[in-house]
């Protein structure tokens, strides 16, 4: 009865099926072999055969015969008295095998094992666990909502798999409660200790792209590619689309008859409005594109000779006055997104400006840049844009302070008085 700890041990993990055979056995003789080696100091001179199924172990320890008072190491060599007390007829330099009872290795021991067991079975789930959704990351997933805390939703699939939701990674108007199927892309898999941290995401852009594959079957069997995205989730994004056929209009399939099909998209997305435009290589064209629904009258591009900020370049773009907060949109969302599709810095100009206006930017070297891009939010980026204006309202229609505007307001006014 002495192996009664081991049987219970196996007990409890041998109809484990995310484990089999061969792997169960591996990991139990490391183990064995472990206490072995704290126990006798080496574990080389030991046999051990496992049947997993039965829950039976056997060790054998294998040592050479020496004269009495001859042996230097009781662990690899046994003194002929105590040979001939197991087999009678034992002579000199022959080997002898000993059954190890696990009564030997110590109550301790035993529990210490078991322990040991417990913890390698885990940390070998921990390792398949992570393999399998390192393989998911950026793929579709769907869990449900177990608890939430803070900082984090957390998640449960249909395995029991813990899945993290963290508020950086939710939508502005996402709401959970506690047994909610939520969707989301597998972000990202780490290994915290030994055990897998897998991130979900509702924000990337990935998924918007899933959503789409999902939902449009041109999109999903590769009639219509999306070129890029762009998004502020939860407010607004831009989708690029091309297809191969001509017979094929991508935007009118990715959005359908009275928007059906993309309907579903941005329910699924807190109501994020979904601007679709048809991808081209012409740069001009694309970037007019990405502007809509503004109608730009013309534009300069200056190509980086390197990336700057993940930026290829700088476009200067012509817009009627009607035009420039259409460009611009509430609080620079459309502007925001036109540059991240593109991959253009964007500057806007009014058509017909006057010659004794000045660009805003050209105060750059005594205004901030942010306070610079606070009054190109709301479509200012003249000095006498922001000079005709009053400064209550600028208040109110910025987040600048009041103080702030007013010293803004006294340095372009000297400028013009000089």
């Amino acid at each position: 009865m002495e192996n009664i700890a081991l049987i219970e041990s196996f007990s409890d993990f041998k109809d484990n099926k995310s484990i089999d055979r061969v792997t169960l056995m591996s990991i139990l003789e490391e183990v064995f072999r472990a206490a072995l080696k704290r126990k006798f100091g080496s574990d080389e001179n030991f046999d051990i055969i496992i049947n997993p199924d039965k829950g039976d172990l056997e060790i054998w320890r294998n040592r050479v015969v020496v004269a009495d008072g001859m042996s230097e190491d009781d662990n690899e060599e046994i003194e002929l008295s105590e040979a001939r007390k197991i087999e009678p007829d034992f002579e000199i330099g022959e080997d002898v095998s000993e059954e190890v009872k696990l009564v030997d290795l110590g109550r301790r021991a035993i529990l210490a094992l078991r322990q040991n067991l417990i913890a390698k079975i885990h940390e070998h789930d921990s390792t398949n666990i992570f393999k399998q959704f390192k393989d998911l990351e950026g793929d579709l997933y769907t869990a449900e909502v177990h608890h939430i805390r803070h900082n984090a939703v957390i998640l449960l699939d249909d395995d029991g798999n813990e899945i993290i939701l963290p508020k950086s990674e939710q939508i502005r108007s996402d709401f959970f409660r506690k047994g909610d199927s939520v969707r989301g892309v597998i972000k990202s898999v780490e290994l915290r200790g030994n055990k897998p941290a897998i991130i979900m995401s509702r924000t990337s852009p990935e998924f918007l792209v899933k959503l789409f594959e999902q939902e449009i079957p041109e999109v999903f069997d590769g009639l219509i590619t999306i070129e890029g995205v762009a998004r502020i989730p939860g407010d607004k994004a831009k989708v690029a689309v091309d297809s191969y056929d001509d017979r094929i209009d991508p935007v009118g399939a990715c959005v359908g008859v009275k928007g059906s099909r993309i309907h579903g998209i941005v329910r699924e997305l807190g109501n994020e409005n979904i601007d679709v435009i048809n991808y081209t290589k012409n740069e001009q064209l694309y970037i007019s594109r990405a502007l809509s629904p503004a109608k730009v009258t013309s534009m300069e591009i200056e190509l980086y000779e390197e990336e700057r900020d993940g930026k290829k370049g700088r476009v200067k773009v012509l817009l009627k006055p009607e035009e420039v907060s259409k460009a611009i949109g509430r609080a620079g969302v459309n502007i925001r997104l036109a540059s991240q599709l593109t991959g253009y810095e964007i500057d806007v100009e009014r058509e017909g400006m006057e010659d004794e206006d000045v660009e805003l930017t050209e105060f750059s070297d005594v205004i901030e840049d942010w306070v610079i891009e606070e009054f190109k939010k709301i479509g200012l980026d003249t000095a006498k844009s922001i000079l005709e204006k009053d400064v209550s309202m600028l208040v109110q229609r910025t987040d600048l302070e009041e103080e702030t505007i007013i010293n803004v307001q006294k340095i372009l006014r000297e400028e013009f008085e000089n």
